[in-house]
């Protein structure tokens, strides 16, 4: 496995790796990051002006129709702060929709990286916590591509805020155009694949049952896994989408209960290294009447949903996935920073023996 042994930081683990690691004067980071309305848009920001990194940024505005205005308002003061706090920055702005309401969030935010001047930088690092699942994939991708093309910057870092009481506040308006992000169709455009036994592994979220019976219909597969987080923040999590998705599960998808995934809500490796381990399961029982097709759906946890990420990089695996139109994110007491949890993983770089173990794939981002 490429990850199994990737290095990772949890929680106050961190700032001290930030301290010791960012902080080298030998280092140029450059930073790419969302300036959206999630609170958690300044966290990983704050963490590394606070190190003392020698820091650049991209600051991504991800622009869809008709947003509230609340939202908007929220949006507008994170990225005055962002801005106070990373004088050295350019701001782009990346259309989800086109105009024929056609998703081109992730085409665009690869175009807008590749227009970019990466000389001299050592290390980029992607902060996926206010960035959408359709624009943080592509760009994650497009990076791990440039350094296997053994172009700069050498080190490719992701950052993640966890806080899943605010995952659960945050709900999206799906859009009606259920597709594959940019750069992650896997190998549903082969010929080959067309006989495939297709299997669905979508991650179960409160509140998102819209979108993934939008995507069930959409892909037809022959079977579905659902993922859910266990362990998680809390302990009845399972329960309580078991309850919410009573109905798909017993009839509209007709999951056995016994073929719930569970991965640790805290810990993308945990999914990962489970997607792979049930992908070589099943390529060893289909190979000879077909061959075997997993299609992920990330649509909750950030934290989960780079696992996800992980595994379809390295098996070239289809990640299906509904845009999000727009955002409602619902009112209460502001979350302090207590509750918010980061997560660092050193995805490529110095750090690793060459040659890295090969990546699956019948195509690029670019």
């Amino acid at each position: 496995m490429r990850w199994d042994q990737c290095i990772a930081n949890f929680g106050h683990e961190v700032a001290d790796f930030a301290e010791d690691y960012f902080a080298d004067t030998e280092r140029k980071v450059l930073l790419i990051a969302g300036a959206g309305f999630d609170p958690r848009s300044k966290i990983v920001a704050t963490c590394l002006v606070d190190a003392g990194t020698n820091i650049e940024a991209v600051l991504i505005k991800e622009i869809r129709p008709e947003p509230s205005q609340d939202l908007v308002d929220l949006a507008e003061d994170n990225k005055s702060d962002l801005e106070n706090l990373l004088p050295d920055h350019d701001l782009v702005e990346i259309d989800i929709f086109g105009s024929d309401n056609a998703v081109v969030g992730g085409r665009n935010v690869v175009k807008a990286l590749n227009a970019l001047n990466y000389a001299g930088y050592t290390d980029v690092i992607v902060d996926i916590s206010a960035l959408s699942i359709g624009t943080s994939f592509p760009a994650i991708r497009y990076f791990i591509e440039r350094i296997e093309a053994n172009m700069p910057p050498a080190n490719l870092h992701v950052f993640v805020t966890h806080n899943p009481s605010l995952d659960t506040g945050i709900t999206l308006i799906p859009s009606d155009s259920p597709g594959y992000i940019h750069g992650f169709r896997g190998g549903t455009s082969l010929d080959s694949s067309s006989a495939a036994a297709k299997l669905w592994l979508p991650q179960l979220v409160s509140g998102r049952r819209a979108a993934l019976n939008a995507l069930h219909g959409y892909l037809e597969p022959h079977d579905t896994c659902p993922i859910v987080p266990f362990p998680a923040a809390n302990p009845r999590q399972v329960d309580i989408l078991a309850e919410e998705y009573i109905a798909e599960l017993e009839n509209a998808w007709s999951v056995d209960t016994r073929n719930l995934v569970y991965a640790d809500e805290s810990n993308p490796l945990d999914l990962y290294r489970t997607i792979l381990r049930l992908h070589d399961l099943r390529r060893l029982v289909f190979q000879d009447i077909g061959g075997s097709l997993m299609i992920l759906s990330p649509l909750g946890s950030k934290i989960m949903a780079i696992g996800a990420l992980l595994a379809a990089m390295e098996r070239n695996l289809p990640v299906a996935y509904l845009e999000a139109i727009g955002y409602n994110m619902r009112s209460g007491p502001p979350h302090g920073p207590a509750d918010h949890k980061l997560v660092h993983l050193w995805l490529e770089g110095d750090v690793y023996p060459k040659p890295r173990p090969a990546l699956q794939k019948n195509g690029s981002v670019k």
